[in-house]
Protein backbone atom coordinates (compact mmCIF):
# COMPACT_ATOMS: atom_id res chain seq x y z
CA UNK A 1 0.00 0.00 0.00
CA UNK A 2 1.58 3.15 -0.60
CA UNK A 3 2.22 5.72 1.86
CA UNK A 4 1.39 9.55 1.22
CA UNK A 5 4.10 11.87 0.27
CA UNK A 6 3.56 15.59 1.14
CA UNK A 7 6.72 16.81 -0.63
CA UNK A 8 4.75 15.52 -3.86
CA UNK A 9 2.30 17.09 -5.75
CA UNK A 10 -0.22 16.96 -2.67
CA UNK A 11 0.82 19.68 -0.56
CA UNK A 12 -0.31 22.03 -3.52
CA UNK A 13 -4.05 21.16 -3.16
CA UNK A 14 -3.57 20.02 0.46
CA UNK A 15 -4.93 23.38 1.85
CA UNK A 16 -8.24 23.89 -0.32
CA UNK A 17 -9.22 19.66 -0.25
CA UNK A 18 -8.70 19.81 3.92
CA UNK A 19 -10.11 23.38 4.54
CA UNK A 20 -12.78 23.80 6.58
CA UNK A 21 -15.75 26.63 7.62
CA UNK A 22 -15.99 28.89 9.91
CA UNK A 23 -19.00 27.01 12.31
CA UNK A 24 -16.61 23.56 12.05
CA UNK A 25 -13.71 25.81 13.16
CA UNK A 26 -15.82 27.19 15.92
CA UNK A 27 -17.00 23.58 17.09
CA UNK A 28 -13.01 22.73 17.46
CA UNK A 29 -12.51 25.22 19.61
CA UNK A 30 -14.90 24.65 22.05
CA UNK A 31 -14.17 20.45 21.88
CA UNK A 32 -10.22 21.31 22.87
CA UNK A 33 -11.27 24.13 25.10
CA UNK A 34 -13.49 22.02 27.39
CA UNK A 35 -10.05 19.49 27.50
CA UNK A 36 -7.60 21.83 28.28
CA UNK A 37 -6.57 24.10 31.33
CA UNK A 38 -8.47 26.94 31.82
CA UNK A 39 -6.05 29.09 31.96
CA UNK A 40 -5.22 31.85 29.43
CA UNK A 41 -2.27 32.43 27.52
CA UNK A 42 -1.61 28.81 27.11
CA UNK A 43 1.82 27.50 25.18
CA UNK A 44 0.82 25.12 22.42
CA UNK A 45 1.96 22.37 19.66
CA UNK A 46 0.78 22.34 17.02
CA UNK A 47 2.27 18.32 15.82
CA UNK A 48 2.09 17.54 12.33
CA UNK A 49 0.71 21.28 11.05
CA UNK A 50 0.57 20.98 7.62
CA UNK A 51 -0.18 23.82 6.03
CA UNK A 52 -1.47 25.41 9.01
CA UNK A 53 -5.01 24.13 9.11
CA UNK A 54 -5.40 24.56 12.75
CA UNK A 55 -2.05 26.63 14.03
CA UNK A 56 -4.02 29.96 13.28
CA UNK A 57 -7.25 29.33 15.10
CA UNK A 58 -5.38 27.71 17.68
CA UNK A 59 -3.01 30.91 18.48
CA UNK A 60 -6.32 32.97 18.24
CA UNK A 61 -8.47 30.81 21.09
CA UNK A 62 -5.75 29.81 23.64
CA UNK A 63 -2.30 31.67 23.21
CA UNK A 64 0.80 31.14 20.91
CA UNK A 65 1.58 27.81 19.11
CA UNK A 66 4.28 25.75 17.77
CA UNK A 67 3.37 24.45 14.48
CA UNK A 68 6.02 21.55 13.54
CA UNK A 69 5.78 19.65 10.37
CA UNK A 70 8.66 17.22 8.58
CA UNK A 71 7.35 17.75 5.15
CA UNK A 72 8.72 20.84 3.76
CA UNK A 73 6.47 21.46 1.10
CA UNK A 74 3.46 21.74 3.67
CA UNK A 75 5.53 23.49 6.07
CA UNK A 76 6.79 26.75 3.58
CA UNK A 77 2.76 26.45 2.21
CA UNK A 78 1.81 27.32 6.16
CA UNK A 79 4.30 29.36 6.15
CA UNK A 80 3.32 31.64 3.17
CA UNK A 81 -0.65 31.43 3.91
CA UNK A 82 -1.08 30.40 7.34
CA UNK A 83 1.78 33.15 8.78
CA UNK A 84 0.28 34.63 12.03
CA UNK A 85 2.45 36.79 14.48
CA UNK A 86 1.56 33.93 17.52
CA UNK A 87 2.48 31.07 15.41
CA UNK A 88 6.46 29.93 14.65
CA UNK A 89 6.71 26.65 12.29
CA UNK A 90 9.13 24.56 12.91
CA UNK A 91 10.77 21.05 11.21
CA UNK A 92 10.66 18.26 13.14
CA UNK A 93 8.82 14.82 13.80
CA UNK A 94 6.56 13.08 16.48
CA UNK A 95 9.67 10.94 17.45
CA UNK A 96 11.77 14.34 17.81
CA UNK A 97 10.33 17.08 18.84
CA UNK A 98 12.15 20.42 18.44
CA UNK A 99 11.79 21.33 21.99
CA UNK A 100 12.52 21.82 25.47
CA UNK A 101 11.15 19.58 28.40
CA UNK A 102 8.22 20.67 29.47
CA UNK A 103 7.50 23.67 26.72
CA UNK A 104 3.74 23.27 26.12
CA UNK A 105 0.41 23.13 27.99
CA UNK A 106 -0.78 20.84 25.37
CA UNK A 107 -0.07 19.08 21.96
CA UNK A 108 -2.70 18.79 19.16
CA UNK A 109 -2.45 15.97 16.50
CA UNK A 110 -5.21 16.34 14.22
CA UNK A 111 -5.40 13.13 11.92
CA UNK A 112 -1.39 13.04 11.90
CA UNK A 113 -0.79 10.27 14.32
CA UNK A 114 -0.92 7.14 11.72
CA UNK A 115 1.23 8.51 9.60
CA UNK A 116 3.83 8.46 12.45
CA UNK A 117 6.19 5.01 12.44
CA UNK A 118 7.94 5.49 15.31
CA UNK A 119 4.70 5.44 17.97
CA UNK A 120 6.51 3.98 20.90
CA UNK A 121 9.22 7.07 20.31
CA UNK A 122 6.72 10.07 19.49
CA UNK A 123 4.49 9.34 22.46
CA UNK A 124 7.80 9.72 24.96
CA UNK A 125 8.34 12.59 23.12
CA UNK A 126 5.16 14.61 23.45
CA UNK A 127 4.59 13.15 27.20
CA UNK A 128 8.26 14.67 27.58
CA UNK A 129 7.24 18.28 26.17
CA UNK A 130 4.37 18.47 27.86
CA UNK A 131 3.98 20.70 31.13
CA UNK A 132 2.55 18.72 34.44
CA UNK A 133 -1.18 18.72 33.50
CA UNK A 134 -0.42 19.14 30.03
CA UNK A 135 -3.18 17.41 27.67
CA UNK A 136 -2.93 15.31 24.23
CA UNK A 137 -5.51 16.65 21.99
CA UNK A 138 -5.17 13.35 19.51
CA UNK A 139 -7.87 13.23 16.19
CA UNK A 140 -7.55 9.97 15.12
CA UNK A 141 -9.90 7.06 13.65
CA UNK A 142 -9.39 3.47 15.30
CA UNK A 143 -9.90 0.75 13.00
CA UNK A 144 -12.25 -0.99 15.69
CA UNK A 145 -14.55 1.96 15.89
CA UNK A 146 -14.39 3.40 11.77
CA UNK A 147 -17.26 5.43 10.76
CA UNK A 148 -19.78 4.85 7.72
CA UNK A 149 -18.84 7.73 5.89
CA UNK A 150 -21.42 8.38 2.92
CA UNK A 151 -18.94 9.09 0.10
CA UNK A 152 -16.46 6.62 0.78
CA UNK A 153 -19.15 3.50 0.15
CA UNK A 154 -18.91 4.70 -3.40
CA UNK A 155 -15.19 3.33 -3.69
CA UNK A 156 -13.96 -0.12 -4.03
CA UNK A 157 -12.38 -2.05 -1.30
CA UNK A 158 -12.30 2.00 0.66
CA UNK A 159 -13.47 1.12 3.92
CA UNK A 160 -10.78 -1.27 4.12
CA UNK A 161 -8.18 1.09 2.50
CA UNK A 162 -9.13 3.31 5.39
CA UNK A 163 -8.87 0.78 8.28
CA UNK A 164 -5.54 -0.44 7.20
CA UNK A 165 -4.18 3.19 8.07
CA UNK A 166 -5.40 2.52 11.88
CA UNK A 167 -5.01 0.83 15.15
CA UNK A 168 -7.06 -0.59 17.92
CA UNK A 169 -8.13 2.30 20.20
CA UNK A 170 -6.61 0.35 22.99
CA UNK A 171 -3.30 -0.50 21.10
CA UNK A 172 -3.07 3.60 20.88
CA UNK A 173 -4.50 3.99 24.75
CA UNK A 174 -1.54 1.53 25.67
CA UNK A 175 1.08 2.90 23.51
CA UNK A 176 0.30 7.15 25.19
CA UNK A 177 -0.04 4.96 29.16
CA UNK A 178 3.29 3.66 28.66
CA UNK A 179 4.90 6.71 27.94
CA UNK A 180 3.29 8.38 31.43
CA UNK A 181 0.19 9.66 29.68
CA UNK A 182 -3.60 9.09 31.42
CA UNK A 183 -6.52 8.84 28.93
CA UNK A 184 -9.28 11.03 29.45
CA UNK A 185 -12.70 8.59 31.10
CA UNK A 186 -14.18 7.57 27.99
CA UNK A 187 -13.50 8.52 24.05
CA UNK A 188 -14.92 12.29 23.63
CA UNK A 189 -17.05 12.24 20.72
CA UNK A 190 -17.30 15.91 19.00
CA UNK A 191 -20.41 16.53 17.05
CA UNK A 192 -19.58 18.69 14.13
CA UNK A 193 -22.13 20.52 12.05
CA UNK A 194 -23.47 20.04 8.79
CA UNK A 195 -21.55 22.98 7.44
CA UNK A 196 -20.81 21.63 3.71
CA UNK A 197 -23.06 20.43 0.73
CA UNK A 198 -22.22 16.85 -1.16
CA UNK A 199 -21.53 19.10 -3.71
CA UNK A 200 -18.49 20.89 -1.50
CA UNK A 201 -17.44 17.69 -0.07
CA UNK A 202 -17.40 16.40 -3.59
CA UNK A 203 -14.83 19.26 -5.39
CA UNK A 204 -12.72 18.87 -2.51
CA UNK A 205 -12.35 14.78 -2.43
CA UNK A 206 -11.44 15.31 -6.17
CA UNK A 207 -8.37 16.81 -4.80
CA UNK A 208 -7.14 14.07 -3.69
CA UNK A 209 -5.61 15.11 -0.70
CA UNK A 210 -7.18 12.22 2.19
CA UNK A 211 -4.99 9.82 3.33
CA UNK A 212 -7.29 6.95 2.18
CA UNK A 213 -7.67 8.20 -1.35
CA UNK A 214 -4.05 8.68 -1.99
CA UNK A 215 -3.33 4.86 -1.00
CA UNK A 216 -5.85 3.00 -3.09
CA UNK A 217 -5.00 1.95 -6.60
CA UNK A 218 -5.77 4.88 -9.26
CA UNK A 219 -8.29 2.67 -10.68
CA UNK A 220 -10.26 2.57 -7.47
CA UNK A 221 -9.83 5.75 -7.37
CA UNK A 222 -11.14 6.96 -10.61
CA UNK A 223 -13.75 4.46 -10.21
CA UNK A 224 -15.28 5.62 -6.95
CA UNK A 225 -15.19 9.43 -8.19
CA UNK A 226 -17.21 8.62 -10.96
CA UNK A 227 -20.02 6.56 -8.57
CA UNK A 228 -19.74 9.72 -6.33
CA UNK A 229 -20.33 12.23 -8.58
CA UNK A 230 -23.10 10.82 -10.02
CA UNK A 231 -24.88 10.88 -6.62
CA UNK A 232 -23.78 14.00 -6.24
CA UNK A 233 -25.14 15.42 -9.53
CA UNK A 234 -28.82 14.21 -7.97
CA UNK A 235 -27.77 15.99 -4.85
CA UNK A 236 -25.55 18.94 -5.18
CA UNK A 237 -26.76 21.14 -2.31
CA UNK A 238 -28.16 19.02 0.18
CA UNK A 239 -26.43 18.98 3.36
CA UNK A 240 -24.55 16.26 4.26
CA UNK A 241 -24.91 14.08 7.68
CA UNK A 242 -23.88 15.26 10.63
CA UNK A 243 -20.93 13.73 12.08
CA UNK A 244 -19.51 12.42 15.38
CA UNK A 245 -15.97 12.40 15.19
CA UNK A 246 -13.16 10.51 17.60
CA UNK A 247 -10.91 11.67 19.80
CA UNK A 248 -8.79 10.72 22.39
CA UNK A 249 -7.50 12.68 25.39
CA UNK A 250 -5.03 12.11 27.27
CA UNK A 251 -2.55 14.20 29.78
CA UNK A 252 0.31 14.65 32.09
CA UNK A 253 -0.16 13.78 35.53
CA UNK A 254 0.04 16.89 37.50
CA UNK A 255 3.02 16.44 39.74
CA UNK A 256 1.36 19.05 42.58
CA UNK A 257 -1.62 16.31 42.92
CA UNK A 258 0.78 13.66 44.13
Amino acid sequence: MPTTDYDGPIHRDYARGRALKAEQYAAWADAFGQHLPGRRPLDGLDLGSGTGRFSPMLADSFGPVVGVEPSTGMRETAERSSAHEDVRYLPGSAEEIPLEDAAVDYCLLFLAWHHVTGRSQGAAEIARVLRPGGVLLCRAQFSDLMPDLWWLRHFPHGAEVDAAMYRPLSEEIETFSAAGLVPWPGLVRVEMPSAETKGEVFERLRLRTLSTLVRMPDADFRAGIAALEAEVERDRDVPVPRESITMLVMSKPDEAAY
